[in-house]
């Protein structure tokens, strides 16, 4: 009997007690938010399921499935190895971040790599490819460390002096996962996960804003090329040195010094926005940081950027937010090999509205009648 084939005596007996927290906190709830959803089981019961110490009844499954909008499959343990439940995701302030809004959003970026996992049974993706240059306890990364990295990714992926044309696409096309959420996780900004076998890249899609997407995919670039699965996660020094790797990987000095104004030259710098696609703000950074504009003329930018309302609604809009292509092209692969969507679904065992909105597919995705 195939593993898409189970019965609900033999998911029962394959219940996975990690997969069952993975729903919970897709959906946000607490032990005792679910145990009052799923009705006739307690919260000490779902503990005790989450824990390992019982398993639940088919009856209790079926209730708890219901109550998650997950398939039943769900809950059988998966052939392959388990990512480990305690791994962390890089998120820019754990103080302004919830923990019920950060369990929420690390459940979304598993649930990405159980898809990846489950596509590339049926289709080859591009091997995982990115350089690592971590700091070690004996050797702290300075910031000419934090410039040479991205000097040496951009060198090693074979990106041309200049602007980056696409950094989204960048990173799928090297191995990294990249998926836009636009639901549940709205408070979080952007973040990643070093899993072992496929790191997740996750953005926000609230913002709509094509600098600040690009800069948090380079950001978020920089935590794995640097600090890797065992790095400080929220550590101040860590999120500066993301953000220097950003604006090196984006807007290398030896391409775009000569390029920035000493003085406030609003046109030049709108000109140098629409070139790089990085904001006005990251510009002045950048400005400062090389040594082209003064403290006092930096000092004078940032007022006048508040005063005129730029700091939260920027002049010179560059369009939409780069999108991820990988799992989708991946989906319209395996259709082409005689899979479709719709089998996959079946045999992944994964929830599929959860899916449709990784991959941005239209939810009714169904023949529409023309007259």
């Amino acid at each position: 009997m195939s593993d898409w084939q189970l019965d609900s005596g033999d998911i029962a007996a394959l219940f996975d007690r990690a997969r069952l927290r993975l729903a919970r906190e897709l959906r946000g709830l607490s032990q005792v938010q679910l145990a009052k959803e799923a009705g006739s089981v307690t919260a000490a019961s779902i503990s005790q399921f989450e824990n390992g110490h019982t398993k639940p009844a088919s009856s209790t499954m079926h209730r708890l499935a219901v109550a998650l909008r997950v398939p039943l499959a769900f809950f059988a343990a998966p052939a392959r190895p388990p990512a480990q439940e305690e791994i962390n995701g890089y998120f820019r302030s754990l103080r302004s971040t919830a923990p019920k809004d950060r369990q929420q959003a690390l459940a979304h970026v598993h649930l990405a790599r159980e898809l990846t996992l489950e596509l590339e049974k049926y289709v080859r993706l591009p091997e995982l490819n990115v350089p690592r240059f971590p700091a070690t306890e004996d050797q702290p990364l300075s910031s000419a460390d934090v410039v040479q990295a991205a000097a040496r990714v951009r060198s090693y992926w074979n990106v041309p002096r200049g602007p980056v044309a696409d950094v989204v696409r960048l990173l799928e096309q090297n191995g990294v996962v990249v998926a836009r959420f636009r639901v549940s996780i709205e408070k979080v900004d952007a973040f990643c996960v070093d899993f072992p076998d496929r790191p997740v890249v996750a953005l926000g899609a609230d913002k709509g804003l094509r600098d600040r997407s690009r800069f948090d995919a380079a950001h978020e670039l920089g935590h794995l090329v640097l600090h890797g699965a065992d790095g400080p996660v929220a550590d101040k020094a860590t999120e500066s040195q993301a953000n220097e790797f950003a604006a090196a990987f984006l807007m290398p000095a030896e391409d775009i010094a000569h390029e920035l104004p000493a003085r406030l030259d609003w046109p030049t710098l709108l000109r140098l926005k629409a070139k790089w696609h990085v904001s006005l703000a990251a510009l002045l950074v950048r400005a400062k940081t090389l040594g082209v504009m003064s403290d006092h003329v930096y000092a004078q930018a940032w007022k006048a950027l508040s005063v005129r309302g730029w700091r939260k609604v920027e002049p010179g809009p560059l369009g939409a937010p780069e999108a991820p292509v990988l799992l989708q092209r991946a989906i319209e692969v395996m259709e082409t090999t005689g899979v479709s969507f719709a089998e996959f679904i079946w045999r992944s065992g994964l929830p599929e509205a959860d899916v449709r909105a990784l991959l941005n597919r239209d939810i009714s995705e169904r023949p529409r009648v023309e007259f």
